[in-house]
């Protein structure tokens, strides 16, 4: 990525790039994504059909609206908010896994646009986006309140902002990194770091500050008797938010 892009932390990107040929392996190190790829995509359609008031039962409930999904890595949720009908733009800063979303997007016949571009970028050109997507990536940034204040900049007035990440807190760094990094391995060693730990208080206190409201929290919580990840209340380990531009008045 260009030198400006002073919010992506380099240890973490060689660590990505290193994986990156495995973002569709679904048993592969991506493989807590691919698991939580349905819970996410649920809290994202259902908050934008419901912020933008469209109907999710039609086939392109979101045609025309423009999404940025920032950390778009192999493009996971870039590809099925195409298919629903947002003009997604995925930015990365892991040349290898952009090499593999857009591999992916052709072999499926997707329009997607992926860029090698930060959020710093963006910002100087002034770039605005109905959705700003930044799903498992605050938690992966050198600075989190600032990397916030850009995305929320380039969210259109009327528009909103979905981030998920992990809670900064006993159980998380036990489910995170003790389960999932240590003794499941369902992730690479050295993928979290818990002093990046956000807690949803800070997090929600960082975008107000930026000029949103919000408007939506959920947990994402993990089922190991059906093996499945659920929405529900408990905000203790994954959490998502939902945030809202007010519209100029």
């Amino acid at each position: 990525m260009k030198p400006e892009a002073q919010s992506v932390d380099r240890a973490e990107l060689a660590r990505f790039a290193a994986i990156a040929p495995q973002w569709w392996d679904e048993s592969g190190a991506f493989r807590p994504l691919h698991h939580l790829n349905a819970a996410r995509l649920s809290f994202v359609r259902d908050r934008l059909a419901a912020h933008f008031e469209r109907a999710t039962k039609t086939r392109r409930p979101f045609a025309g609206l423009k999404l940025l999904d920032i950390g778009c890595g192999g493009g996971l949720m870039s590809e099925p908010l195409t298919r629903l009908g947002c003009r997604v733009t995925g930015i990365d800063a892991d040349d290898a896994a952009l090499a593999v979303a857009r591999g992916h997007a052709r072999e499926q016949d997707l329009a997607i646009e992926y860029r090698a571009e930060s959020l710093e970028s963006l910002a100087k050109k002034k770039a605005r986006f109905d959705v700003v997507l930044a799903l498992e990536i605050v938690e992966h940034v050198t600075d989190p309140e600032e990397f916030l204040r850009l995305a929320a900049g380039l969210v259109e007035p009327g528009g909103a902002l979905i981030l998920s990440t992990l809670n900064r807190t006993p159980k998380a760094y036990l489910f995170a990194i003790v389960g999932a990094e240590y003794l499941l391995r369902w992730l690479p060693r050295g993928t979290h770091a818990f002093r990046k730990f956000r807690r949803p208080s800070e997090l929600a206190l960082a975008l107000r500050r930026a000029g949103l409201e919000i408007a939506d929290m959920a947990g994402l919580n993990y089922d190991p008797v059906r093996s499945l990840w659920r929405l529900g209340p408990d905000l203790q380990v994954n959490y998502l938010i939902f945030a809202r531009k007010p519209r100029r008045k």
